[in-house]
């Protein structure tokens, strides 16, 4: 990617704040409460997230709000892939492979801090593999096809590697059948950390956010959606809004319901599952797909740092939304996955955190998720309210604008999105390599912050203790959780360490070690009794106690 001379400040350049955004709760909650806005979104995952950030930028008085944490719910368990999707091609749907790598592109070049370029390894075997020497020939046509509708903006073209070449990136694969292997690029993301930074950025062009606001109605004038009314921290007010845009995933049927009696649900969950093992239990350096024996699945394998992430998606799914897990079956199979590709054997006690999460599909209930097409849905309602279902985090910000633009049909008004070149709070002038080559905590606050990196530096340069790491093994300082409080709106011990850091699920046991200093910081911070704080300390250990029941006792979800 060039970046040419400008001879004037560029646009990105308003994106480059001097001092850092600080939220406050109370704040929020009274400017919700007082005034009237254009646009109320409910829901904040990464499809809320976008749509937020298009509608206050393209200057609408734009509110969003999350009954529980951003990306509590699907958008913090994904597969956390930025990716065109190569089973779509499979599928047919290769226009949606062509729209996605561009909107993969654009991530990279309006968030380079976040989403990072990752390599993707398909082993070749002589049997039992997901295909073999055989069958590579036609699966190399396929990444061509990859390639040229849009991969090759990433930079790298995909290549066929020798067997040497294999176990140089994955020196623990089982030898014995490999006959070679092919490598394509996709990209990756914190998704959690990136749903944040998008409402973030919406908040820095004027967007008011709120988690932890439930809508437990909504307000109708002449047959007509007009807001919603929330509660939030045992408040309850009323957010008055002329649009209302349903954004909320899996639950997008209870909220369309509401708005509408004769609503029919059209929301089919599909789950996925993801297991974290140390990564020199495996010792791969990219991420390397893999077959499930006895089943017609694969597996991802993933590096993140020192851990090594297991994962497969797209089982249907009949239980509550709101306590989804890995099972012991799942996490079982996974493992069984694992140690046929690789040497050594993986066992439950080597599992040091687990996802469990939705896929908000559209359709019946006729044939298996897997195949049904991932392409999202926007409606307006008998009522005015616009819903959205469907889709993929790689095309998020797509979504986000033609969701506005149904918005401003509702409105009455005119005007294009801006989101195509508008960089996230970070992403402005960021240099990946340059960063990355500086080392140690520099590189580890600029992957998470980007160019904001230096507002937590600077509290760091006021209180060197804060540098101190705050989970055992991780790279999380104690700084972090300073600005989660100031800056991002955590309000407990699961926020911070289960999204604003990704400590539970790769330290589950060493997080839960943590949580009291968490607790604690978070106390001083946003002024809680020490009986808020015993609570918030307890939650976070009774949703770990559960999460690992249900993974290695197989108790129910």
């Amino acid at each position: 990617m060039i970046t040419m001379p400008a001879r004037k400040p560029r646009r990105t350049a308003a994106a480059t704040r001097r001092t850092p955004l600080l939220l406050d709760r109370a704040a929020i909650k009274r400017q919700l409460a007082d005034e009237t806005y254009d646009v109320l979104v409910i829901g904040g995952g990464i499809t809320g997230a976008y749509a937020v950030l298009d509608a206050a930028s393209r200057g609408l008085r734009a509110a969003l709000i999350e009954k529980d944490d951003f990306a509590s719910g699907t958008s913090s368990k994904s597969s956390k892939m930025v990716h065109g999707g190569l089973r779509y091609i499979e599928q047919g749907n290769v226009n949606l492979v062509r729209h996605s790598l561009l909107e993969r592109h654009r991530f990279r070049k309006n968030a380079p801090h976040l989403v990072h370029r990752l390599p993707f390894l398909f082993p070749i075997l002589e049997k039992d593999g997901i295909f073999d020497a055989r069958l590579a020939k036609g699966f190399e046509g396929l990444l061509w096809t990859y390639d040229l509708v849009g991969g090759w903006r990433i930079g790298k073209l995909h290549q066929r590697l020798t067997v040497p070449e294999v176990l140089a990136q994955a020196p623990t694969l089982r030898a014995e059948n490999l006959r070679g292997g092919l490598m394509y690029f996709d990209a990756r993301a914190d998704d959690a950390r990136l749903v944040l930074t998008i409402v973030r950025t919406a908040a820095a062009l004027g967007a008011t956010i709120l988690n932890g606001a439930k809508a437990e109605g909504l307000l109708m004038e002449t047959d007509q959606v007009a807001g919603a009314r929330v509660t939030a921290d045992g408040d309850t007010f009323d957010i008055r809004s002329r649009a209302v845009v349903n954004a909320t995933g899996v639950w997008t049927d209870e909220l369309d319901a509401k708005a509408d009696d004769g609503h029919r649900p059209q929301v089919r969950p599909a789950k996925g599952v993801h297991i974290v093992v140390p990564w020199d239990k495996v010792r791969i350096n990219c991420t390397v797909t893999v077959p499930i024996p006895g089943r017609a699945r694969r597996a991802t394998c993933t590096r993140w740092g020192n851990s090594v992430v297991l994962g497969t998606t797209d089982e249907d799914y009949q239980g509550s939304r709101d306590d989804v897990h890995c099972t012991r079956e799942e996490m079982d199979f996974l493992l069984e996955g694992a140690n046929t590709a690789f040497e050594g054997k993986l066992t439950p006690d080597d599992v040091i955190g687990s996802i469990g999460g939705l896929r908000p599909l559209v359709g019946g209930g006729e044939g298996a998720t897997l195949d049904m097409r991932r392409d999202h849905h926007i409606t307006v309602g008998r009522t005015g309210m616009v819903t959205v279902t469907g889709g993929k985090l790689t095309t998020s910000r797509h979504m986000g604008e033609l969701v506005i633009n149904k918005v401003m049909t509702v409105l009455g008004h005119r005007g294009k999105s801006r989101t195509t070149d508008l960089p996230l709070l970070g992403g402005a002038g960021y240099d990946a390599e340059a960063v990355a080559a500086s080392g140690g905590v520099a590189a580890h606050l600029g992957e998470r912050f980007g160019t904001e990196a230096r507002f937590v530096g600077d509290l760091i340069q006021d209180d060197p203790s804060l540098a101190e790491p705050i989970v055992a093994g991780l790279p999380y300082t104690r700084a972090e959780v300073v600005y989660a409080a100031r800056a991002e709106l955590a309000r407990s011990v699961d926020d911070v360490l289960s999204r604003r850091t990704r400590a539970r699920l790769f330290a589950r046991d060493a997080s839960v070690t943590a949580a009291e200093a968490v607790g604690a910081i978070l106390g001083q911070e946003l002024n809680l009794t020490e009986a808020e704080v015993e609570r918030s300390v307890a939650e976070y250990l009774a949703a770990v106690h559960h999460e690992k029941s249900v993974l290695l006792e197989g108790a129910a979800a």
